[in-house]
């Protein structure tokens, strides 16, 4: 078999190191309440500078502007996310108030999210999935080839990323098969 078809099969690695997960880090009931108020918000398309994503979302704490390049202040986190809000920190250790933005996000069947790391505005990122399952995809360059690591991210986990997960991996979420929904917290980078 040729090299290059070969790497398509080749087992990936383990986990990223910094990155953490947490199945049922919510119940089904608190999942149910999360989607009645997210289900009422004002989503608008994602904007990519002039062009627009299949998702749709909405900021809070902050925005990053891809048209301008900058963080940009956004309406502050809602009354009802803040539980949830010092639950991640509590989980992580993070001390109350250190996530300073949240994103909304909204995935019709059909739409994901292509290779990327997280600005570099943003320091540790956590992410809770609602609704479906969906692969999220890691990797990382080594030397011609790629590592790879697949997550597949359940209903009302929690993910954190932080050390290499976050600075060397880039990451994605394949197209979904069914509609979900995330909620993505970020601390803000010192400096």
């Amino acid at each position: 078999m040729p090299t290059s078809q070969r790497s398509l099969f080749e087992k990936p690695i383990g986990e990223p190191t910094g990155l953490l997960y947490a199945p049922d880090f919510i119940s089904p009931k608190e999942e149910d309440e999360l989607l009645a108020y997210i289900r009422q918000l004002p989503l608008a398309p994602f904007q990519f500078g002039r062009y627009e994503g299949k998702r749709r979302v909405i900021y809070f704490g902050h925005r990053y502007d891809f048209s301008h390049q900058m963080l940009e202040h956004a309406a502050p986190v809602p009354n009802w996310l803040q539980p949830l809000t010092g639950r991640v920190e509590a989980f992580v250790g993070l001390r109350s108030g250190c996530i300073a933005h949240a994103l909304i996000t909204e995935y019709k069947a059909g739409s994901g999210i292509g290779w990327h790391r997280d600005k570099k505005q943003f320091d540790k990122v956590f992410g809770i999935s609602l609704l479906s399952a969906c692969p999220f995809r890691f990797r990382r360059k080594a030397g011609v080839k790629w590592e790879r690591y697949t997550l597949d991210a359940q209903p009302r986990s929690l993910y954190a990323l932080d050390g290499e997960a976050r600075s060397l991996w880039e990451h994605s979420i394949a197209p979904v098969e069914r509609p979900r929904y995330s909620i993505t917290f970020r601390t803000l980078a010192e400096g």
